[in-house]
């Protein structure tokens, strides 16, 4: 068995400290353990491995989250970018053709499809060694995973099972993508099953329907035909068309966290940073990004969540409503999580329609670099307020440390590494300053040290 981690999400319903590049599985807001905070991802990676899963698991995901999985779970082999976002269905076909053509996974080998950010106990990856052993015994073409709904949803998927007793998986007689409240409630009267977004099936089944499609199985092929590929879920795209498929169900704790309604239930604390909740507020969840204090009084069923994206104030059953009224979540990204550390923007203004300034805190972990890379467009000056480490610019490697200031013109080749924990203010300026003007060369230190060492020598 092999298992395929979907990390996605354009990060809307968690706005403001959720965005296009840090989605809601990313937030540290859970509690692990020894009640510390952790993301969805590493609880989910710390299940796996409990379960001895982890080795068996791969992680398909965008190229903007590529830094911040390798950050959270230290995490580096397995993982399978796509090329662009378009929604589960390609997600899976790239991921099966990675393990077909790149791996050589037999056909028959049995593939789970897990969502990065359920809520569950550790017992629920039983549940999934159990659907593999299931979709091996029958006939189905693809196995569910259906937990008992609590209220008729009109936001998850609905199975509707065949009646049969004394079974470990039964016949799916109807699958339904988010119906309507009315068809949910019939469909609960039914017997029917939430979907988990689980789902299990045999590699040569996916296979198959790219050949079907005339789509290459081969994954680099694939790679540059991406965008062929019909942009919609596995749900839409291929579950509610397949009728031989089976359905387990879990009888243990699931929960979508997916609004700030649910997921501030399973928080490790009311207070997140900087602030204050007085003692007479009642259920109010406080999270804060930023440098400044905030103050909650006599809060009811409130969200507050800041950070440098927005502020958020909001009763937290209405909270789902955030995509409705929300137009700036496509600002640009103001905080990310990187390979090497994170950065902040903490200004970023137009000064006239040729000349714009942006200001950046970097904080760049010990023992980790940037890219070597250079920028066309803009000229940058570095400010060093904490930590030591070594410069590359041009080919040329010096140390430095607290109080330098560097100055990197367009079209200079840089990097630096931390050899301490390493703080830097940023500066840039230029015509028109975006995250795409950047062209990377090296990732490796070392390669930029022997580049360095021959370019001495040359000299």
């Amino acid at each position: 068995m092999k298992i395929v981690l979907l990390s996605g999400g354009s990060g809307k319903r968690l706005w403001p400290l959720s965005n296009n590049a840090r989605s809601k599985q990313f937030l540290k807001v859970l509690k692990d353990e020894n009640n510390e905070s952790q993301s969805m991802i590493q609880r989910v990676w710390s299940q796996l491995k409990e379960a001895d899963l982890a080795d068996s698991t791969l992680i398909s995901t965008s190229i903007s989250q590529v830094d911040m999985i390798s950050n959270q779970l230290k995490f580096t082999d397995g993982i399978i970018v796509e090329p662009e976002r378009r929604d589960t269905f390609p997600a899976v076909c790239l991921a099966a053709s990675y393990l077909y053509s790149q791996l050589n996974i037999d056909p028959n080998e049995v593939i789970v499809v897990l969502p990065v950010d359920p809520y569950v106990e550790n017992q629920f990856f039983n549940k999934v060694k159990e659907l593999e052993k299931a979709l091996q015994q029958s006939d189905a073409n693809i196995a569910l995973m259906g937990v008992q709904p609590t209220f008729p949803s009109e936001k998850y998927g609905y199975i509707i099972p065949q009646d049969e007793e004394d079974v470990i998986w039964k016949k799916v007689l109807h699958f339904k993508e988010k119906p309507t409240q009315i068809l949910a409630e019939e469909f609960i009267s039914q017997g029917g099953l939430w979907n988990c977004g689980v789902f299990a099936f045999k590699l040569g089944y996916i296979l198959s329907l790219l050949r079907n499609m005339d789509i290459p199985t081969d994954y680099e092929e694939l790679l540059e035909n991406y965008s062929v590929l019909p942009k919609d879920s596995m749900d839409y795209a291929v579950i509610e068309k397949e009728r031989n498929v089976i359905v387990l169900k879990y009888d243990g704790y699931w929960k979508d966290l997916g609004t700030w309604n649910t997921l501030t239930d399973e928080m490790s604390r009311n207070l997140l940073g900087k602030g204050t909740i007085s003692d007479d507020s009642v259920n109010t969840h406080l999270i804060n990004e930023l440098e400044i204090p905030i103050t909650v009084i006599g809060g009811t069923n409130l969200i507050v969540a800041a950070s440098p994206d927005g502020i958020l104030v909001s009763d937290k059953e209405k909270s789902p409503l955030i995509k409705n009224y929300n137009s700036s979540t496509h600002q640009r990204p103001m905080y990310e999580e990187r390979r090497w550390g994170w950065y902040k923007v903490l200004e970023h203004a137009a000064i006239d329609e040729h000349h714009e300034v942006l200001t950046k805190r970097l904080v760049i972990h010990k023992g980790k670099n940037l890219s070597y890379h250079t920028h066309f467009l803009r000229h940058e000056v570095w400010t060093i307020i904490k930590g030591t480490g070594e410069f590359a610019l041009n080919g040329a490697i010096k140390r430095v440390s607290a109080g330098e200031v560097l100055e990197i013109p367009p079209n200079a080749k840089h990097s630096i590494k931390a050899t301490t924990d390493l703080e830097i203010i940023e500066i840039q300026t230029g015509p028109k300053l975006m995250e795409e003007d950047k062209l990377s060369l090296y990732r490796n230190w070392h390669e930029l040290e022997t580049l360095a060492h021959k370019t001495s020598n040359a000299i």
